[in-house]
């Protein structure tokens, strides 16, 4: 049996960039061929989609870890790697995206409208897109970025033009089975809807869908029963329909109390899709009331009694019997008035466009601050990800690494902040101890291949030699023992 799933958290990780290739092109009879290592491709996105054809978010629901393909590395010969392909995720009309915090990130409505849940790594570059006129043929290449990882949450808001409300078996699910081709369960105990239904009813040459929401209680905003889950489905109804049990044998119930009871609780909830553009709040939707099973004659004569108190507040009010088929036509055309006077009132969305967000000029593209252990921090997108793109076992690229950064300012700010010699420097995930002394950010003579020659011009004392000098101590102090 299909499940509906309107509520599903994800972790989405997009594919990470391949990693640049360090090649050096070789022929008989051409000495000096240069550099010739291609760049690493870039991975895959994760990017939502809204698809019409989906209904439910229920493959998410049992498929939450979510992986795109990466890129490929680069290879001799100015090969590039393979792009890795974007994961594309078929979601429902409606849904909106929530990050790990619950700001909206996207309300994604209207066939084809999409979203890059993670974007992919870019790849690496490789040693011929290193090539400069003072390294003319470098002996390493970049790494390849890792793609973006992220915990989102997608919750579907059904896109309907009227939404039913009313307490459990108030005949909800049989009025959208009589007027639509919906097929509910419907059964006589309360809470047989679980899942919103959704039905397509004609009037005339005219369309307009009708959603069925789960029945409603007092303390449905604040969680009880079942509306917490489902008050979401009514935030995108332009139109909104009590429907009403005449009959109902329940003490303590009638219809004006049960109207009363539910607009509290829609005036108490918060919805999630605050100030939308596209519809305006649920106290001022549009209401209209159905006093349904008046084929009973008590509640044919109940529905008689208060149906003036109820036209008093402006509300239109149709008595209906979806057993016997009464007053059905009256109800199905009088919908459609409601719902063309909304469309008419409230002007079609503007098409969404892609937001793009430059960087200003004079943002800051770095930052130092103290650790409180005597160390700094180094915080930025461009000091970041170059350390995440070095290859710390290579001498050359750690040089280049060191041009980066002074040529970006790191070290000024980090002799502006105080640092010495031999302090500890984080960026990202590395900590190295920090040498002012290292020239960078100059013309250096080129050295061997994966070699920088500034790195040995140190006075400090190496770990290796501190490690030795240990080992030396300790045979030294272990002499005199075994003389004995």
């Amino acid at each position: 049996m299909a499940r509906f799933v309107d509520r599903v958290v994800i972790h989405a990780r997009a594919g990470s960039g391949g990693n640049g290739c360090a090649s050096v092109h070789r022929e008989k009879f051409k000495p000096l061929g240069g550099p010739d290592g291609g760049n690493g491709g870039r991975g895959g996105s994760v990017v939502l989609v809204v698809d019409p054809q989906v209904h439910t978010l229920l493959d998410f629901h049992f498929h939450p870890h979510i992986a795109a393909p990466s890129g490929k590395p680069g290879a001799g010969g100015n090969r590039e790697g393979a792009t890795g392909a974007d994961l594309i995720l078929k979601v429902p009309d409606g849904t909106v995206v929530l990050d790990d915090q619950g700001r909206i990130l996207a309300d994604l409505v209207g066939a084809g409208a999409r979203f890059y849940a993670a974007a992919g790594g870019r790849g690496g570059l490789g040693n011929a897109a290193l090539a400069s006129r003072a390294r003319k043929a470098p002996g390493f290449a970049l790494l390849g970025e890792k793609g973006e990882e992220r915990d989102l949450t997608l919750e579907l808001k059904t896109v309907a033009d009227v939404g039913l409300i009313g307490f459990p078996s108030a005949g909800k699910s049989s009025l959208v089975s009589t007027i639509s081709a919906a097929k509910p369960k419907i059964a006589d105990y309360p809470f047989t809807t679980l899942a919103p239904n959704l039905g397509v009813v004609s009037a005339g040459d005219h369309t307009f869908t009708v959603a069925d929401v789960p029945g409603l209680i007092p303390g449905a905003s604040s969680g009880r029963g079942l509306g917490l889950d489902f008050l979401r489905h009514i935030e995108r109804c332009a139109v909104l329909v009590h429907v009403v049990d005449c009959a109902t044998l329940e003490p303590n119930r009638d219809p004006l109390s049960d109207i009363d009871a539910l607009e509290a609780e829609l005036a108490a909830y918060q919805p999630t899709l605050q100030g939308d553009s596209m519809l305006d709040d649920l106290a001022e939707r549009p209401r209209a009331v159905v006093l349904n099973k008046i084929d009973i004659p008590d509640a044919k004569e109940l529905a008689d009694m208060v149906r003036p108190d109820i036209e008093a507040r402006g509300w239109p009010v149709y008595e209906v019997s979806t057993v016997a088929r009464i007053g059905l036509r009256p109800l199905i055309f009088g919908l459609w008035d409601m719902v063309a006077a909304y469309r008419v009132a409230s002007p079609p969305p503007p098409p969404r466009r892609p937001v793009i967000r430059p960087i200003p000029v004079n943002e800051k593209a770095f930052e130092v601050r103290p650790d409180g252990t005597g160390g700094f921090i180094v915080t930025g997108s461009r000091p970041e990800r170059w350390i995440a793109q070095t290859q710390f076992d290579n001498d050359e690229a750690v040089g280049y690494l060191g041009d980066r950064l002074a040529r970006l300012g790191v070290e000024d700010e980090l002799i502006r902040k105080g640092a010495t010699a031999g302090c500890a420097v984080t960026i990202g995930d590395v900590t190295f101890d920090w040498e002012p002394t290292t020239p960078a950010g100059v013309d250096v003579v080129p050295s061997g291949r994966g070699t920088d020659i500034r790195l040995d011009q140190t006075d400090r004392v190496g770990a290796a030699e501190r490690k030795a000098a240990r080992k030396a101590r300790r045979e030294h102090a272990d002499g005199p023992e075994e003389g004995q």
